[in-house]
């Protein structure tokens, strides 16, 4: 459906509210120029003489998300303020929202083909390297354009959940990098269906650890992805291996984008290009991990889900990463209002809260026994004790049940 220009041109007047956040969402733009940032910083160690060290800056991007992000999440006060009712109107038409996220497209685009050259170039000496990047430096920049690409799947789903067609196609040509298209489909029409309940492969069990998380999750969002476009093509009675198939027109602007900087750069690009897509999508698939563990949608007397609330996702405020992924933790009211922009997105009564900013709990989230010490009470405090009222990993629930005494 494709929103008319009517809608899209009718003007709204301002209300004496004011972001105040307005141009800090230009900082969005700081993971998909990270690898130029970090050229200019290897240059100018190189004219200081300190080649030595210079490398460490390929690691920009690792460092932005183990380092800075968490360093910037403790140093600001959470954002609590919510956009008054009078003024979302507003901001929904306000384009410049909007641009700030589309600018992310052509830094990631360009950021992709300059990774590839700086990974295949055998003679850097104008950055003062003598040939080309050693092995350490070169899977620091997969890795840093690999948190571009994870990043860059979260700015697919704030374009994929428009209504707009411009939007929904921006959002499978930022997916091409990580070769994860299929995240459009099941993200919408799968996980935003399941959320918070065992049929999800995107919403984490209790007791379940992330290295059992990744593989469920990647693996059975493909599968979800391929059958939901199956069925739909069924009820068509049409087979689904069409251009029209959006898991498969997904892949194909992936596989476009890639063939074409193999033919470019040749085929020593192809670790790279599997390192940053591999990591890139493994991000976001920690953050998937990390919005909804253990919680729950109870079944109602009729057998079905509850409607998803704002009890059902857990929330951060934690300003300097709301701001690089797009108001992505207020995650609550996401879901109770998908096509909402990212600038409307409220803070919400009922919303478990996360005791730090993603780029925290993705850290903790690596080690399984110090993510259980810090977020299985959490989950046990927003059941008021219960546990049985938990998403509890099938293969430990008895075991579980046993250590908070149900029998």
């Amino acid at each position: 459906m494709t929103t008319s220009r009517t809608e899209e041109s009718r003007e709204v007047a301002p209300p004496r509210w004011r972001d105040r956040n307005r141009y800090f969402w230009l900082f969005g733009l700081v993971p998909p120029t990270a690898v130029f940032v970090a050229t200019g910083l290897v240059w100018v160690f190189g004219l200081l003489g300190w080649q030595a060290v210079s490398p460490v800056w390929w690691w920009l991007g690792p460092l932005l998300v183990y380092t800075l992000l968490p360093a910037m999440d403790r140093l600001f006060l959470p954002d609590l303020e919510n956009p008054p009712e009078a003024a979302m109107a507003w901001l929904e038409q306000d384009r410049y929202y909007r641009y700030c996220v589309y600018a992310y497209i052509p830094c990631q685009l360009l950021s992709l083909v300059y990774g590839c050259y700086l990974w295949t170039a055998t003679e850097l000496s104008w950055l003062g390297l003598d040939g080309g990047l050693d092995t350490v430096s070169r899977v620091g920049l997969a890795l840093t354009v690999g948190v571009m690409g994870g990043v860059g799947i979260n700015t697919a789903h704030e374009l994929g959940h428009k209504k707009t067609d411009l939007e929904r196609w921006l959002s499978k040509i930022t997916l091409a990098q990580t070769f994860y298209g299929h995240f459009y489909i099941e993200h919408n029409r799968g996980h935003h269906v399941r959320v918070a309940t065992p049929e999800d492969p995107a919403s984490a069990r209790f007791g379940e650890s992330l290295w059992m998380f990744l593989p469920r999750s990647v693996w059975g969002s493909l599968r979800s992805a391929w059958a939901l476009e199956a069925a739909r093509f069924k009820r068509m009675d049409k087979g689904p291996w069409t251009i029209r198939n959006d898991v498969l027109n997904a892949w194909l602007m992936s596989a476009v984008l890639w063939g074409a900087l193999v033919a470019v750069f040749g085929p020593w690009v192809l670790p790279f290009l599997l390192i940053q897509g591999v990591y890139g999508f493994a991000l976001l698939e920690t953050v998937n991990y990390i919005e909804h563990y253990g919680l729950l949608r109870q079944r109602t007397a009729r057998g079905r889900y509850e409607r998803c609330t704002a009890a059902h996702s857990w929330n951060s405020n934690h300003i300097a990463t709301n701001i690089v992924l797009y108001h992505l933790q207020r995650h609550s009211d996401h879901h109770a209002n998908p096509t909402r922009r990212y600038q409307t997105l409220r803070t919400v009564d009922g919303a478990p809260n996360l005791p730090a900013g993603y780029p925290s709990m993705i850290g903790l989230a690596y080690f399984p026994p110090l993510w259980r010490r810090v977020m299985d009470h959490r989950v046990l405090t927003h059941y008021d004790g219960d546990i049985t009222r938990a998403n509890i990993q099938p293969a430990k629930r008895d075991r579980v049940l046993a250590k908070y005494g149900v029998r």
